[in-house]
């Protein structure tokens, strides 16, 4: 298995983003990886409220990574519009990611076409691997 150095995990409160995060530290401890927690604001304005609730998510599961005794850090991406893919597939760049960590609802025919799949969306923007977690 390859040992890692840095992994991102794009997190939006879900339950499967909660089931990527927990793959993600299980993969951290087997790699002595640090942890990039990633949130990007779904607004175009910078609501103080809505800001607040990603700080409060990003705070919340940077702790569940602090007490295994891992290395994280926490961004929140509150720059105006763009598509969530776009701003992790950045953000991998920037930080230097060797695997994103992304969960999926798993979600399949009509029901994936009118929602549109992050992970999806994810998986082709990625410069680096990409595992999904349903």
């Amino acid at each position: 298995m390859t040992r890692f150095r840095h992994i991102l995990v794009p997190v939006d409160g879900s339950p499967s983003s909660d089931k990527a995060l927990d793959e993600a530290i299980r993969l951290a401890i087997f790699s002595g990886a640090k942890i990039s927690l990633l949130h990007v604001l779904h607004v175009l304005d910078d609501l103080s409220h809505v800001r607040a609730t990603g700080e409060s998510l990003l705070a919340k599961q940077g702790e569940k990574i602090l007490a295994r005794g891992l290395p994280v850090e926490c961004v929140l991406i509150a720059e105006g519009s763009g598509r969530i893919c776009d701003h992790v597939a950045e953000h991998a760049r920037i930080s230097q990611a060797d695997l994103i960590v992304v969960g999926s609802h798993g979600r399949r025919g009509v029901g994936r076409v009118l929602l549109g799949s992050d992970a999806e969306q994810i998986i082709r923007q990625a410069p680096v691997p990409v595992l999904v977690v349903r």
